[in-house]
C-alpha cells in the first residue's frame, strides 16, 4: 500500500510545504533608489547629531539637560533636505539667530555656531537655490548673508557673503541646467510624436490617392455607361431612359461625396481631385513611351501642346492614349500616324492606323473607349469623330478648344 506524501516545493532555496495552511515565504523587495536616498539622509542626520551633542559643551555654555535640544536644532533640519528644504533652512536659520543670543560662547571659540550647524545651513541653502521658487531663493540668500555678515567675528562676514553668493549662484546654475535638459527631452519627445504623426498623415494621403484613383475611375465609368446607354442600345423607351438618367445622377452624387470624404484623409489640404494629372506637356512622353512599348508610331506636332488649358490638355492626352491603346488591341502590328496641330483657338488630334498584321486581341470588357473620348471632348466643348478607312484601317479625329492655360 502506497503512502501519500505531501508535495514539497522550493521558494528561494527553502523547502515549503504545499499544504494550503502552510505559511508562504515571499521574496523581499530590494529598496529602490528613492528609499536608499532616504536611508542615507537619516544616517547622515544621525551622524551629525552624534557629533553636535557631545561637542556642544566645547563651543557654548549650555546646561546639560538642554544640550540634546540645542544639538537637535543644529542637526535635525537636515532631515528636511529632500521633502521641504525651504522649511529646513528656515528652522536652521532661526536657530542660528537665537542660539548665540541665548547661550554664551566658551572661551577660545569665536564663531557663534557649531561646525555642524554651519554645514547644515550651507547645504540647505544650496538645496533651496536648486529646488525652491525664485522668491524663496532670494529671501534665503539675503537672510543668510545678513546673518553671517552680522554674527561672524571680525571681517569674516565679507568673505562669508561672497562664499554664500557663490553657493547660491552654483545652485541656480545646476537648477537651470537640469531644467534645460528636461525641456530638451520634452521637445525631443514632441518632435518624435510629430514625426510619427507626419508619417501617419503621409500614409493616409497615399491611401487617399489610391482610393481616389480606383473609386473615381469605376464610378466615372458608371456615369458614362448610364449616360451613353440610350445611344448604344436600340429601342430605349422614355421610362428606361429616365432610369438611366437617374442612375447617372446617383452615381455622380456618390462620386462627389466619395471625393469629399477621401479629401479628409489628405494631410496637405489638397482635394483628391486636385492631384496632378497629365496634360499637353506630357503628350510627347506618351508617344515616346508607346514606341518603346512596341507600337510602330510616328508623329508630327505643329505648335506647342503645353499651351493648352489643364482641362483641354487632359482631354487631348486621354484621347490620344485611348486611340493608341485601341490601335494596339484591334490592329496589332499596324503602323500608327499621329498628327497634332495647335492653332490659336483649338487643337486638332488625328490618329490613323492601317490594318493589323496579326489577329486582333480578344479582351473581356471594353467597347466604351470611343464613347468615353466623346464624353471627355464634349465636356470641354470639343468633339471626337471616329470611323473605318477604305484601306481597312481606322481613324480618330478630335477637335479640342485650347482654353486659357
Amino acid at each position: 500500500m502506497r503512502t501519500c506524501r505531501p508535495s514539497v516545493r522550493r521558494v528561494d532555496g527553502v523547502k515549503n510545504s504545499a499544504h494550503p495552511h502552510a505559511p508562504q515565504i515571499r521574496r523581499r523587495r530590494k529598496p529602490t533608489v528613492s528609499q536608499w536616498v532616504d536611508i542615507a539622509i537619516v544616517v547622515i542626520t544621525a551622524i551629525l547629531y552624534s557629533v553636535a551633542w557631545p561637542t556642544l559643551h566645547l563651543t557654548h555654555q549650555v546646561a546639560p539637560p538642554i544640550q540634546p535640544i540645542v544639538a537637535a536644532l543644529a542637526a535635525f533640519p537636515f532631515v528636511l533636505i529632500r521633502f521641504n528644504p525651504a522649511l529646513g533652512w528656515a528652522v536652521s536659520a532661526v536657530s542660528a539667530l537665537v542660539i548665540p543670543r541665548v547661550f554664551d560662547l566658551q572661551e577660545g571659540y569665536d564663531y557663534p555656531w557649531q561646525v555642524v550647524h554651519i554645514l547644515v545651513i550651507l547645504v540647505l541653502l544650496a538645496t533651496v537655490s536648486m529646488r525652491a521658487a525664485l522668491p524663496v531663493v532670494g529671501v534665503a540668500w539675503v537672510a543668510t548673508v545678513l546673518l553671517f555678515f552680522a554674527d561672524t567675528p571680525g571681517t569674516n562676514g565679507r568673505g562669508w557673503a561672497v562664499g554664500l553668493t557663490a553657493i547660491v549662484a552654483f545652485g541656480l546654475l545646476v537648477r537651470w541646467l537640469v531644467l534645460s535638459r528636461r525641456q530638451l527631452a520634452h521637445q525631443e519627445e514632441l518632435s518624435e510624436l510629430e514625426r510619427t504623426r507626419r508619417t501617419i498623415l503621409e500614409e493616409k494621403a497615399h491611401i487617399a490617392r489610391d482610393l481616389h484613383d480606383i473609386v473615381a475611375h469605376h464610378m466615372s465609368m458608371v456615369v458614362v455607361q448610364a449616360q451613353s446607354a440610350p445611344y448604344r442600345l436600340d429601342d430605349v423607351s422614355p421610362a428606361v431612359k429616365a432610369e438611366f438618367d437617374s442612375i447617372g445622377a446617383a452615381a455622380r452624387s456618390a462620386l462627389n461625396e466619395t471625393r469629399g470624404l477621401l479629401s479628409v484623409l489628405r494631410s496637405d489640404g489638397q482635394l483628391a481631385e486636385d492631384a496632378p494629372q497629365p496634360g499637353g506637356a506630357e503628350i510627347e512622353n506618351l508617344l515616346a513611351g508607346s514606341r518603346r512599348a512596341g507600337i510602330p508610331v510616328s508623329w508630327n506636332i505643329v505648335g506647342d501642346p503645353s499651351g493648352m488649358s489643364p482641362a483641354a490638355g487632359l482631354v487631348a492626352y486621354r484621347v490620344l492614349q485611348e486611340s493608341l491603346a485601341n490601335a494596339a488591341r484591334h490592329a496589332p502590328g499596324a503602323s500608327v500616324q499621329v498628327r497634332i496641330g495647335c492653332r490659336d483657338h483649338d487643337t486638332v488630334v488625328s490618329v490613323l492606323n492601317g490594318p493589323g498584321t496579326s489577329p486582333p486581341r480578344s479582351e473581356a470588357g471594353g467597347g466604351n473607349g470611343l464613347v468615353g473620348m466623346r464624353e471627355r471632348a464634349r465636356a470641354v466643348g470639343g468633339s471626337v469623330t471616329a470611323g473605318a478607312r477604305p484601306d481597312g484601317g481606322f481613324e480618330v479625329h478630335a477637335q479640342i478648344p485650347r482654353g486659357s492655360a
